[in-house]
């Protein structure tokens, strides 16, 4: 179980042109347990900022032993406005005489290929320490089961992959459904998968007693599949919701970016996969939404879009405008940062075969645009825990146009542009009541 923390420092940086102000802010992650003690090697992303110089994600290396060697030691590449690759290289020296100074202290040198630009002296405000504090968690494993044997509760694990060579889309969804009158809980679920230019199969499997037997089969559908992922979670509602369960539901893709080997075999049809890539997510909750869209979107090199959009069951809730969850991380930043705040500001059209989601937050703005083709959709339905039903629309061979935009001196720009073609995973669904 991995500790996880925020932390910025800012400061000046000393060029040849005289100093400049220099701000850091950083999520890091660390193996176990954080100690005092402690000698480990930790990894983090964030932001650089440089006055006229750089504005960049950055990627990096922490070790720390403020202990056992007396130093906290901080490593980061990022890339300066016009292209070059910069590197941060910095350590705090702790001395036990002056405690606070020598950890909130970090002198750093920033050079490029040709050598040192400049010396910089970062330091963590102390008037930031509760935010500090607040931010440390120790991440259990979000794949793990959550049901505490509650009535009304539904509980989903989904994987979702594309293989590269044929263009086929895989879905497997596995729930577990706690009955609101009590009854015994039990397990189902379905497989199915998407070929190019044939319609979707799938096979269903369940209901089984709640008793955490390995699945490896839906009908005629067959699979045997491992996958690996150095991707951290993506919480597309915030972690807070899904730690604490106070929304009707929450969801969180546990793995953003997995890949998978194996393979998956149907009457007529069998594919080897080798690092497929994909993605494992999960859903607890009360049960669907009232109407709803979802997309997940492999953006390349790690990066990726997930969305839900969607409207709650209960009232007055189900009176409202879908209230979407938008999360997109690129080069290891995570844009909105907080997606609740943010979700009024996200406009969606939910419809069939087109929806489409648009919004700002900040200096930021995105419009996406999902097709799931008519040929390449599956229907299939959802039943809640008190018996009601949804009906769904899934489609792993989905398109997507996504268009992120940055406002510069009150003019909008074209930031980033994403084209995805046969390769989104997306879904819409609702209920007749």
């Amino acid at each position: 179980m991995p500790t996880t923390f925020r932390e910025t420092m800012a400061g000046t940086i000393t060029l040849a042109d005289g100093p400049r102000p220099v701000r850091m802010d950083l999520d890091v992650t660390v193996p176990g347990v954080l100690k005092p003690w402690s000698d480990v090697d930790g990894t983090f992303t964030g932001r650089v900022r440089i006055d006229g110089l750089a504005d960049s994600p950055t990627t990096g290396t922490l070790r720390i032993a403020p202990m056992k060697a007396r130093i906290i030691h901080y490593r980061c590449t990022f890339q300066a406005s016009d292209g070059r690759e910069l590197t941060l290289d910095g350590h705090k020296s702790i001395d036990y005489r002056h405690p606070v100074r020598s950890m909130t202290t970090l002198p750093a040198t920033v050079t490029d290929s040709s050598g040192v630009l400049g010396e910089a002296d970062l330091s963590f405000d102390t008037r930031d320490l509760p935010r500090f504090l607040g931010s440390f968690r120790l991440d259990s494993a979000v794949l793990e089961p959550r049901w505490r044997g509650q009535p009304g509760r539904l509980e989903v694990w989904y994987t979702t992959l594309t293989d590269p060579a044929t263009g086929t889309g895989v879905w497997l969804h596995r729930e577990m459904v706690a009955p609101t009158d009590g009854s015994e809980a039990h397990v189902l679920g379905w497989a199915a998968v998407f070929p190019p230019g044939e319609p979707p199969r799938h096979g269903r499997f369940g209901p089984f007693p709640n008793d955490g037997r390995q699945i490896t089969s839906a009908g005629d559908i067959h699979w045997d599949l491992r996958s690996t992922s150095d991707s951290k979670p993506l919480y597309t509602f915030p972690k807070w919701a899904w730690d604490t369960e106070l929304l009707p539901a929450a969801q969180v893709v546990a793995e953003p970016h997995a890949l998978f080997s194996g393979t998956v075999k149907w009457p007529g049809g069998e594919l080897t996969l080798n690092d497929a890539p994909g993605g494992n997510s999960r859903i607890y909750g009360h049960g669907n939404g009232q109407r709803w869209a979802w997309l997940h979107a492999d953006l390349g090199n790690g990066d990726v879009l997930e969305i839900v959009s969607a409207v709650a069951r209960r009232q007055p809730l189900r009176s409202l405008r879908p209230l979407t969850f938008l999360k997109l991380r690129v080069n290891g930043h995570e844009w909105p940062s907080n997606t609740l705040l943010a979700a009024p500001r996200f406009h969606a059209e939910i419809d069939r075969p087109s929806w489409s989601v648009a919004g700002r937050v900040g200096d930021w703005r995105i419009s996406v645009v999902v097709t799931q083709p008519d040929d390449g959709t599956l229907s299939l339905e959802y039943r809640d825990p008190d018996g009601s039903t949804a009906t769904c629309w899934n489609s792993e061979r989905s398109s997507a146009h996504i268009t992120l935009e940055e406002r510069r001196n009150g003019t909008w720009r074209q930031h980033r542009t994403w084209d995805i073609h046969d390769t989104a995973h997306a879904e819409v669904g609702g209920r007749g009541d």
